[in-house]
């Protein structure tokens, strides 16, 4: 007697069938394969963080939410904003609050030289 055939795995994919295309369930695979695995968290470094929504992850040791990718907590885009954002220097923007009737007074003023400019 001969070996049984056995059919092949297809992991996560099992529901599409024979739908879709080859190359179209690798990728599905792939993707959602990398998105159920446990990531590490960046606060407290264990191997415990989970996807709560698209882009939301939440470590169940420490408790921490915060936004990553949809797939993946860090991605490639956010390493690289992330670093040019340590790059760049910050400064301060000081907001001067103006009184209501400081807004009138300067519109006043602005068409007052709307006026004078038009012949």
């Amino acid at each position: 007697m001969g070996r049984r055939r056995r059919t092949k795995k297809v992991g996560s994919t099992r529901g599409f069938g024979a739908r879709y295309g080859s190359t179209v369930r690798k990728q599905y695979v792939k993707v959602h394969s990398e998105m159920k695995k446990a990531h590490r968290c960046p606060k407290c470094g264990s191997e415990s963080v989970r996807r709560q929504s698209v882009g939301l992850w939440n470590c169940r040791k420490c408790g921490s939410t915060f936004t990553g990718g949809a797939y993946t907590p860090v991605t490639k885009m956010g390493i690289v904003a992330k670093r040019a954002a340590k790059s760049t220097p910050t400064q301060q923007v000081s907001v001067k609050r103006k009184e209501k009737g400081d807004i009138v007074n300067d519109l006043s003023e602005a068409n007052a030289e709307n006026k004078n400019v038009l012949p």
